[in-house]
């Protein structure tokens, strides 16, 4: 993953009025798992009460250091930003959606205001712990609405995706996993492959590929060297070696632990994660004779499923994807 990126938009989609952007932004529901050393703050949404809820959606969003949604006040107009792109007039009314807090991060910052990040966000900026709070989360839904829900999915995007795979190997209760934007091998790879393309484009000589390649496996001895310090960055001001050591695991590993159906998403124009990591994961599943494996790979669309078109905008796909994704849960 060349960088785990993630949306922050200012509104959940194009056509959202702002009414009801502020609608879904009260209507979530706040809570918090406690733990012997932990606190998790996890929120929830649904069109009804969670009581007429039947399954359970928990959305896994990617690497960047900011809280699910932001606020501003600008010339007498709020705006919203938030890392969640789902537009949720496309939930299904009997789903109750589910988002994590990041350690240290509230639900609701101001886009104006400098929120520092605390050492607990970069302490906790690791694979096992994401999963670990999303495990417990799970488990905590599942205790307080005993035999409530049938369909328990985690859909992950870009960072959340590893997060996905890293949870199907320590929770048996998800029924259904999205994988959306996120490679089957070791996201270092990717650094090495996207520099390899720009020779391949004409954009740098042999001998400058070269060079950048010695200088991005230096950069992983450094990293791995320093596997847990959160002092140290590379590539963002908020990826700690901690982060990249963490990451640096192969998804496929626990991908193939997974016997329940798994949907896997990438566009072939994603300049985060090389389309050929993603390739791994059918080969692999084939390799290992395993056919819960959905893999769909999306022509024309980058890392956030957007479509560049010829006069430089974006055409925004998410709430396609989004749709196939549901349409593949009622028929798994």
């Amino acid at each position: 993953m060349k960088l785990a990126v993630t949306i922050v938009i200012c509104t959940i989609t194009s056509f959202v009025s702002f009414g009801q952007r502020t609608k879904y932004l009260k209507a979530f529901k706040h809570h918090a798992v406690i733990t012997t050393n932990d606190t998790i703050h996890y929120h929830t949404y649904s069109k009804k009460s969670i009581d007429s809820t039947e399954n359970v959606i928990l959305y896994l969003q990617g690497s960047k250091a900011k809280s699910l949604y932001q606020t501003m006040e600008e010339d007498g107009k709020t705006y919203i930003g938030t890392v969640i792109p789902l537009d949720f007039s496309l939930l299904p009314d009997n789903y109750l959606f589910v988002v994590i807090s990041k350690k240290g991060l509230p639900f609701l910052t101001k886009m104006d205001e400098e929120f520092p990040i605390p050492e607990s966000y970069f302490k906790n900026q690791t694979l096992s712990y994401r999963a670990f709070q999303a495990d417990e989360v799970i488990k905590d839904l599942t205790k307080i609405h005993k035999n409530k829900f049938g369909k328990i999915i985690a859909l992950g995007h870009s960072e959340g995706s590893d997060v996905v795979a890293k949870l199907g190997t320590i929770n048996s209760k998800v029924t259904h996993f999205g994988y959306w934007s996120g490679g089957g091998n070791t996201q270092l790879i990717d650094f090495i492959t996207f520099t390899r393309k720009k020779v391949d484009k004409g954009l740098i000589s042999e001998e400058e590929a070269q060079r950048e390649i010695n200088s991005i496996l230096e950069e992983f001895k450094k990293i791995m060297e320093n596997p847990h310090a959160t002092n140290k960055f590379w590539e963002g001001e908020t990826n700690s070696y901690n982060r990249w050591s963490s990451f640096s695991e192969p998804p496929i590993d626990n991908l193939l632990q997974i016997s329940n159906p798994i949907y896997v998403a990438i566009g072939t124009k994603d300049q985060a994660v090389a389309l050929e990591s993603a390739y791994l994961i059918p080969v692999e599943f084939i390799r290992h004779k395993k056919n819960n494996l959905t893999f769909k790979v999306y022509p024309n669309l980058d890392h956030l499923f957007g479509k560049e078109l010829q006069n430089g905008k974006f055409e925004d796909h998410w709430d396609d994807i989004f749709k196939d994704f549901l349409n593949w849960i009622n028929e798994n």
